[in-house]
């Protein structure tokens, strides 16, 4: 157990690396799809996206599941306690939210995505949810149904208030 610090360490530098990722692609989808009859613009975004995903994200959400599974094998007793499978319901979100911008990142290069600037906007607030839920399960080693329902509540409205249409002017 003497690596184990190292370890975690190592997982909370990979997860802040992912997470960064999770915040800014979908922020770089907002302005391809706004700028989308800017072609030289587009084609710089269309360069930051690939290498954001490529090179920074998709490594880091591995070596963020690889060095999580490490801990757990090094200390199984995580795995009787409630929170960490909240933390890893979490975390399947989490992966399944990171492949879908890989998705959506390939559908704009090809210049075959249909979303709104909009839409971006809203998509880039879930991985903020899923973050605050998994670092408030993992701070407090505690699973809240009524914190999980909050937090899910609350971005639920963010997420309308963003989508929801704007009221003309008279």
């Amino acid at each position: 157990m003497e690596y184990y610090s190292w370890i975690l360490t190592f997982h909370v530098v990979s997860f802040m690396s992912w997470m960064a990722m999770l915040f800014y692609l979908p922020r770089l989808f907002v302005y391809h799809v706004e700028n989308i009859d800017k072609k030289e613009f587009v084609e710089v975004v269309k360069i930051q996206e690939y290498k954001i995903y490529k090179y920074i994200g998709n490594p880091a959400m591995w070596t963020t599941i690889l060095s999580g599974i490490t801990m757990l094998i090094l200390n199984n007793s995580l795995l009787t306690q409630d929170w960490m499978y909240a933390k890893i319901f979490m975390l399947i979100l989490l992966v399944a939210y990171s492949l879908s911008l890989e998705y959506y990142r390939k559908q704009l290069e090809k210049n075959e995505c249909k979303k709104s600037g909009k839409f971006f906007r809203m998509y880039n607030e879930q991985p903020t949810m899923l973050a605050i839920l998994i670092v408030g399960y993992v701070i407090t080693k505690n699973f809240s149904i009524l914190f999980s329902l909050i937090i899910i509540a609350l971005f639920t409205f963010i997420s309308y208030m963003i989508l929801k249409p704007k009221k003309a002017k008279n």
